[in-house]
């Protein structure tokens, strides 16, 4: 029987339809592409714009101010514990002399006795570790006149006197290196923020440079229109009130029978009454022969000033004593209102209570604002305000 014809087709050998090869390549490039991709070079973050970079290099300012009072407060901590070391080193000098004087009577003993032809009791407490404890093993307390034990006990309590206080001075100067090594740490930290912000300027454009200075102006001329509104609103308050005195006196004179008060009127709360007032116009007298001088973070004059230096400065010649840093400056006196702001008052800012200036009036200030600039005049609203005290 012959063999049945096959009817399946042949196996074609033609290549694929294009619909598939199309997709093929097309994976080949995107697989193609992925890997190029997955080896080039990422792309450099974008460049940060000028008003970020004021901003940063604002913060950094601040953040030396920061360190700046920790700089002050570790110095201030640093000197006190020297002082005391100093005062604990000459008591332990003055104690050693007292102690030798002691030895020295003892000696005298020791030697009449070796004269005598023996080493005695006296000789042999010489060279004991503790003159008290060989009396006690020994008894010899009462072969001893009343005027040998007299000059045993001071010996004795001159020793430990010695001793104790030489204990203190150890303890004294180890406070005295950790204080130290906090003020170096606040001085690294101050000096690197400040070079970070110098960094920062002087990578800036010529024309970034440009615009720094035109947002610089900007801010300055907005505080400066917010003082002068306020200097408007302080002088229309003063002109009210010079008027209500006025027509007081006025008031008074059309009635000459009136008979006159016994005590004077009280000084009204916002003038602040004349003590304050004449302390504080020392206060602003001294800062005002200050300005020009540079600002150097941890200077108290009289050359240079940081902010804090110079008020505390300020009120020491009005014959106030403040403390050294804003931290603690801002605790003193009483505490007021920006709206009942009087001369001579401190003005903080800041949530960190990092920098401080002296009120003169009219919504301005006096203060050492930031290294590279000098002490001058400058609205209160040029920085966010914390705060306010009156000193005295």
């Amino acid at each position: 029987m012959p063999a049945l014809a096959s009817h399946r087709k042949p196996r074609s050998t033609r290549p694929h339809s294009p619909a598939v090869g199309v997709t093929t390549a097309a994976l080949a490039s995107v697989t193609l592409l992925s890997t190029q991709s997955a080896h080039a070079a990422p792309t450099a973050p974008p460049r940060p714009t000028v008003e970020e970079i004021q901003k940063k290099v604002d913060d950094l300012y601040r953040q030396a101010g920061t360190a700046t009072q920790e700089y002050n407060r570790a110095k201030e901590a640093t000197d006190e514990q020297r002082r005391k070391a100093d005062r604990i080193l000459d008591d332990v000098a003055r104690r050693t002399d007292a102690i030798n004087e002691s030895r020295r009577a003892l000696g005298s003993y020791a030697a009449a006795q070796y004269r005598a032809g023996a080493v005695g009791p006296t000789a042999a407490l010489i060279f004991a570790d503790s003159p008290q404890s060989y009396f006690d093993q020994t008894h010899l307390m009462d072969r001893l006149s009343e005027r040998q034990r007299g000059a045993v006990a001071d010996y004795e309590g001159k020793r430990l006197a010695a001793a104790k206080q030489r204990a203190e001075a150890t303890k004294s100067l180890e406070s005295l290196t950790d204080s130290q090594a906090t003020l170096r740490a606040s001085k690294e930290t101050v000096q690197r923020k400040l070079g970070e912000a110098r960094t920062l300027l002087a990578r800036l454009t010529a024309e970034e440079k440009a615009r720094l200075a035109e947002l610089e102006r900007e801010r300055e001329a907005e505080a400066r229109r917010k003082a002068e509104e306020r200097a408007k609103a302080e002088a229309e308050a003063a002109e009210a009130e010079a008027e209500r005195r006025r027509q007081e006196e006025a008031d008074r004179r059309q009635q000459p029978s009136t008979p006159p008060a016994t005590t004077p009127p009280s000084t009204p709360p916002q003038t602040g009454g004349s003590t304050y007032a004449a302390k504080a116009e020392k206060a602003l007298a001294f800062a005002r022969g200050q300005i020009g001088k540079p600002y150097v973070w941890g200077a108290t004059g009289p050359s240079s000033y940081d902010c804090s230096g110079l008020t505390q400065a300020a009120w020491k010649a009005a014959g106030v004593d403040l403390p050294r840093t804003t931290w603690d400056q801002v605790k003193v006196g009483t505490r007021v209102a920006t709206a009942d702001l009087l001369p001579g008052d401190l003005v903080f800012f800041y949530d960190d209570i990092s920098h401080v200036g002296l009120y003169i009036g009219g919504g301005k200030m006096i203060h050492a604002p930031k290294p590279g600039a000098d002490v001058r005049e400058e609205s209160i609203y040029y920085m966010p305000i914390y705060g306010s005290i009156r000193p005295a």
